[in-house]
């Protein structure tokens, strides 16, 4: 069985029936945030259903028309990609994922896409790989928009889900907009750049049984890095300490429970050894006790340094959030 290093501690391996009783656990620990988007979620509820979903995978890997793989980290399986068709006499395949919260925040999902498309395109000279997602899904499609996929359309209303119609988004990749053997789809900065993000959104989610750890904060910032809130009537600037002690006591203490932040859309740009990201992002949690959700933007600048690319500055802007009564 092959074993695929992605970095941070994980892997990516086939993931096979008899591995069913951990799928199984893991989707529990899943469902809230997987349920929605993965109809076959729904249906993996027992052993039995969790074997039937991985048989349906093994089975179509067995006729070249399908195949599913495990996210492990730190030997737990968090999450997968899989293809969900795959068809070498048109060229043409779509590829998905899923990922519950521990796995959340490394860009684990991406590096994984990355090889089930570098495979694809590479070894077995497929023309075109699909990305469908939900209109809603906006994590789904941050991570098309990531892959440096085009997002082709709209399927109005195209899927019935719990007695609701989805409109249904539709990206893709084709393998002349592939880079070579041995290279990502974006430049080797930009995933850099969308790894730094990801691991500074990550260091805040408490959801689940997910323990927030802003000490990460300062690896991804030069010491003397500064963070900005744009907040009433002037800025407040903080250095790395005043920031992250008192947002990891919120984050510890009661005061802010199941909280996730995520980006739903960036643009960035590099110039030589500096670089700057404009972010949109979407949070939720509880505050106190109520149910909050709200969003804003970043701007965030980067310098090269010697030990790699680094945050020099963060600066935000939140919206006003909406609180449950």
């Amino acid at each position: 069985m092959f074993t695929l290093p992605l970095g941070d501690h994980a892997q990516l391996r086939p993931l096979e029936p008899w591995q069913a009783p951990e799928f199984l656990a893991h989707i529990d620990r899943a469902r809230a945030s997987v349920d929605p988007w993965i109809p076959w979620a729904t249906f993996s509820t027992d052993l039995d259903s969790a074997t039937a979903t991985l048989q349906r995978y093994a089975d179509r890997l067995a006729t070249d028309t399908g195949g599913i793989c495990g996210i492990w980290l730190d030997g737990t399986l968090v999450g997968g990609v899989m293809f969900t068709r795959f068809d070498s006499a048109s060229g043409v395949c779509e590829i998905g994922c899923w990922l519950e919260s521990a796995g959340e925040g490394r860009g684990l999902v991406a590096r994984a896409c990355r090889s089930l498309i570098g495979w694809a395109f590479q070894e077995r000279g497929m023309s075109r790989v699909e990305w469908w997602a939900a209109a809603g899904n906006t994590r789904s499609i941050e991570v098309a928009r990531r892959l440096g996929m085009t997002r082709d359309g709209v399927l109005r209303q195209h899927s019935s889900y719990r007695g609701v119609r989805h409109d249904i988004e539709v990206w893709s990749v084709l393998s002349e907009e592939w880079p070579p053997l041995g290279e990502v789809p974006v430049s080797g900065v930009q995933a850099e750049l969308d790894r730094l993000m990801d691991v500074f959104v990550g260091a805040f989610t408490n959801t689940g049984d997910r323990r927030p750890d802003l000490g990460v904060i300062r690896d991804v910032f030069v010491p003397q890095g500064r963070i900005i809130a744009n907040v009433g009537d002037e800025p407040v600037i903080y250095d790395l300490d005043a920031f992250i002690e008192p947002r990891q006591k919120m984050l510890t203490d009661g005061t802010l429970t199941e909280f996730s932040e995520w980006e739903v859309a960036e643009r960035t740009e590099i110039f030589g050894s500096i670089a700057h990201r404009f972010s949109e992002y979407r949070k939720s949690g509880f505050h106190n006790g109520k149910w909050f959700e709200g969003s804003g933007h970043k701007t965030t600048q980067f310098l090269r340094t010697p030990s790699g690319w680094k945050m020099s500055s963060l600066a935000w802007d939140d919206a006003p959030a909406t609180v449950a009564e």
